[in-house]
């Protein structure tokens, strides 16, 4: 299957740049402001972390107008421990796929986007096109927050914005509430023969980790539901445990994280406080009967927003036409976080719609398809198009 090749040159360009969000995004946006340089395109960095991380953005065609948005976080998630069958950061062809990371999460949409950036240059646009490219997605779509807050209060800013997550171009109008905790536990080490004059903070903290899952049961018993998502109903889960130093000690500090992805009928601010209401009047007062400073404390390190936009809205008959014979036609709902429910929230209108699929991302051996790519090149000349001769409602 044959694939445009300057789509093919970005995206092993883009592949080549290591964002794991642990380091700087730099060389990706200096890549992308170089590219739409050669076409006197002007950009706009919008830092996160000064001289470190940025987020990105560009218009093209009258920026007095409103208009429609192309959204892309540019960092990706690690490649440690995961047995690649090439190198993740060399794009490599297979047939008809693309391995390398980013592919599907999400450098094949933005080399998608670059490469049609001559088209749109030449177009006699009537309304602008936004691009904005956004650092840290993959660790609590914080990266894209100053940006968002500069667009609110902005005379040049977007009517729609469509998310370039990877959904087969599928249009996605919904996805779950994200929250992410880190959990704190200060005990009272002690040897291990007189245990129960310590406070051992590892079992203080299985124990809340337990009450934690019992939640989830019973959330995937007695719901509320919502069957158009995967799963159609609020998770929680427990993913990483720290604590002890040796066996015959009992330990002082553990520390755990816990997300919940909340759909948008769950009353997310209920599950928080019955959380909370377990460690402050059950576990705390077990815990400083036998150390008064012993103590829980549980913070918060991110909270995105769920997506929740209603089928109705002009943008999902705008982008279905878009769409038609090239990505699903249903419009469908998602449980893992974007930063469009952040967007939405600001009061921009906004689907998600991308090539690749979710299933491919993350994992190793990542990869796109040639005919995602294909597709995508066809629904961005449609946008082109839809730019150029319609004027937006």
């Amino acid at each position: 299957m044959e694939l445009n090749n300057k789509i093919f040159e970005i995206l092993k360009d883009l592949v080549a740049l290591d964002t794991t969000s642990r380091n700087s995004n730099l060389p990706v946006i200096e890549y992308i402001e170089n590219y739409l340089d050669d076409y006197n395109i002007k950009t706009r960095r919008i830092w996160y972390e000064e001289g470190n991380k940025s987020n990105l953005h560009a218009i093209i065609g009258p920026p007095q107008k409103h208009g429609l948005a192309l959204s892309a976080h540019t960092d990706v998630v690690p490649v440690d421990g995961q047995n690649w069958t090439s190198d993740p950061w060399i794009l490599t062809q297979r047939e008809d796929k693309l391995f390398g990371r980013g592919t599907a999460d999400m450098k094949g949409f933005i080399a998608g986007t670059l490469a049609m950036i001559p088209t749109f240059k030449k177009a006699n646009l009537e309304r602008p096109l936004h691009l904005i490219f956004s650092p840290d997605e993959e660790i609590g779509c914080l990266g894209i927050i100053p940006l968002i807050e500069e667009l609110i209060d902005s005379p040049n800013k977007p009517d729609y914005v469509i998310v370039g997550e990877p959904t087969s171009l599928q249009i996605v109008l919904s996805h779950k509430e994200h929250f992410t905790f880190r959990c704190s536990v200060t005990g009272i080490e002690n040897h291990s023969s007189l245990a129960p004059e310590a406070v051992n903070a590892v079992e203080y903290a299985s124990r809340l980790i337990t009450k934690i899952t019992e939640i989830a049961r019973r959330k995937a018993d007695t719901g509320p539901y919502d069957s158009e998502f995967h799963i159609p109903y609020t998770t929680l889960h427990t993913g990483l445990v720290r604590g002890g130093t040796a066996v015959n000690i009992v330990p002082k500090h553990a520390n755990f994280e816990f997300e919940i992805r909340a759909i948008p009928l769950e009353n997310s601010k209920e599950i928080v406080e019955e959380i909370r209401d377990f460690i402050n009047n059950r576990l705390v007062p077990e815990m400083k009967s036998v150390y008064k400073n012993a103590s829980i404390e549980l913070d918060l390190i991110s909270n995105t927003p769920g997506l929740d936009t209603s089928p109705t809205e002009m943008i999902v008959n705008e982008v279905k036409n878009l769409t038609t014979d090239i990505g699903p036609n249903a419009h469908g709902k998602v449980s893992y976080a974007t930063e469009a429910g952040l967007f939405q929230k600001a009061g921009f209108p906004t689907v998600i719609c991308g090539p690749g699929s979710i299933e491919q991302a993350h994992g190793p051996d990542e990869y796109i398809t040639i005919a995602q790519l294909n597709l995508l090149e066809q629904f961005l000349s449609r946008i082109n198009m839809y730019l150029q001769e319609r004027s937006m409602q």
